[in-house]
């Protein structure tokens, strides 16, 4: 096996991926409430061990599993792949974005951690930072592409002659001096392992936990949360994958060409 060949072609994979991460941050540098993904990688041979095991009827067993769940001695590395590299997975940063004022009181930004509770026709909830709402022909606060805010109880409903809107710093949405709903926000265990559905839409993973109410809620009115995608860190990390790339690129041309060599060299022979 050309180990050489495989570690390079491995190495251009990776950040083939990580500037498909890159350039995500970047289209949705302008998103409300979007959060950047970040992609990790890893050691080929930190996720993959081969193990070898004389069992109780003297044969041998062969398992293949995490080296941290290994309850067995004298473990063996496949090969010496130990300079591969993988992708493992990207995960969501959910250090919050700069918040701006706004003129819109139906604008809301959550002031700590959590997540607003969205609901599509469809009946699937989805969960964001993104607080530009509106209300739609029924009065009901909606997002920009027409998915209910789900408060206490339900959607939250604005009468259709109601004079003024606010958001108190509680939650609580007031029309005209009455309570007309209270803005609730979920948390998760392990946000960063929420799933990106679509720019700032988020669902939960089996990582990431199940959705929480978070109790005693802040929020700042007329105001929105903008991404937390920041262009410099964003484009220094492209270049740091795309020379990265080159330099995996010219070593699987030179183990090529090396290769090459060889089997001409004994083939003269």
């Amino acid at each position: 096996m050309h180990r050489g060949l495989y570690e390079a072609a491995s190495a251009m994979l990776v950040q083939e991926t990580n500037l498909d991460v890159v350039t995500h941050n970047l289209a949705n540098v302008d998103t409300p409430g979007y959060k950047r993904r970040v992609s990790a990688n890893a050691d080929f041979s930190a996720l993959m061990d081969r193990i070898e095991k004389v069992s109780e009827d003297a044969e041998t067993k062969i398992a293949t599993m995490m080296p941290a769940d290994m309850p067995f001695k004298g473990r063996q590395l496949i090969g010496s792949m130990a300079l591969a590299q993988i992708f493992s997975e990207d995960v969501m940063d959910p250090f919050p974005g700069v918040v701006k004022t706004t003129e819109n009181p139906l604008d809301i930004a959550i002031d700590g951690q959590g997540f607003f509770a969205v609901a599509d026709g469809n009946g699937n909830t989805f969960y964001t930072r993104s607080g530009n709402f509106t209300l739609n022909n029924d009065g009901a606060m909606v997002t920009p592409n027409g998915m209910t805010l789900q408060g206490e109880g339900g959607e939250i409903t604005i009468p259709a002659n109601a004079n003024s809107v606010s958001i108190m710093r509680d939650g609580r949405v007031v029309a005209d001096n009455q309570v007309v709903g209270q803005v609730v926000i979920y948390n998760f265990e392990r946000p960063t392992y929420l799933k990106h559905e679509a720019r700032n839409l988020l669902t939960p993973t089996q990582d990431s936990g199940e959705a929480e109410a978070v109790q005693n809620a802040k929020f700042w009115s007329s105001a929105l949360e903008m991404s937390n995608v920041e262009v410099v860190t964003e484009m220094v990390r492209m270049i740091e994958a795309q020379r990265a790339y080159e330099g995996a690129s010219k070593a699987l041309m030179t183990h090529d060409e090396q290769t090459q060599k060889l089997i001409t060299s004994y083939s003269r022979g």
